[in-house]
């Protein structure tokens, strides 16, 4: 199973993206992004990240997300065995699932979320997905944990998972990208790296380091 979800925050403005899969270093292959460009998801039998790539150059050009996939995804021979999405800066979302991708394969869609997913165990996965992140509360990167979570107790993937990643970007903080690329227990790695992130020393030193809207900023 590779499932992710990509959202957009309109009350902190920032952008946040999560995945979790059956193989190894999900974060490397599947998720991209910053906060000029919004975030995509490139995932599938034999994904390309050459289109999360280049869905963000076209986003920070002022392509909508929704035609950015359609251009990518129209261009590609091998579409059929991949599957994408991308959310601009503006929050809007697309998404493509390749007609051989593995079953189950799909996507939902929300205001300033998209959730896709291939070798489910079945729709309830893409569901629990956006729900558990729609009906969380707390900070942006929680509630992308959540939604991780729901999406493996609605059913997940016989194989397991091994790998699970998250990136949270904004223009006033520091990029937050976490990446557990081998565990027998990746979301449960990944929420205590979260849990480490929030906390001194780490915590203390990102407020120190620039941002979009501070780039000169610097201990004191």
């Amino acid at each position: 199973m590779t499932i992710s979800i990509l959202t957009y925050d309109a009350k902190t403005g920032t952008y946040g993206g999560a995945a979790c899969t059956g193989s190894l270093c999900v974060g490397g292959w599947v998720l991209r992004g910053d906060a000029e460009s919004g975030l995509s998801a490139s995932q599938g039998s034999a994904p390309s990240t050459l289109w999360g790539t280049r869905s963000l150059e076209l986003m920070r050009g002022g392509t909508s997300a929704a035609d950015a996939v359609a251009r990518l995804t129209g261009a590609d021979s091998g579409r059929g065995h991949r599957q994408m999405a991308a959310l601009d800066p503006s929050g809007g979302v697309g998404h493509f699932t390749g007609a051989d991708s593995v079953a189950t394969a799909g996507a939902r869609a929300a205001e300033n979320v998209v959730v896709s997913g291939n070798m489910l165990s079945g729709e309830a996965v893409l569901d629990a997905c956006i729900e558990g992140y729609l009906d969380a509360r707390g900070a942006h990167a929680e509630r992308l944990l959540a939604a991780l979570t729901a999406a493996e107790r609605a059913g997940g993937d016989s194989r397991g998972l091994l790998s699970a990643a998250l990136l949270v970007v904004g223009p006033d903080m520091a990029p937050l990208t976490l990446r557990i690329d081998h565990s027998e227990t990746p979301l449960a790695a990944l929420q205590d790296l979260y849990r480490r992130s929030q906390s001194s020393p780490y915590a203390d030193w990102l407020d120190l380091v620039p941002t979009l809207n501070a780039p000169d900023r610097a201990p004191g």
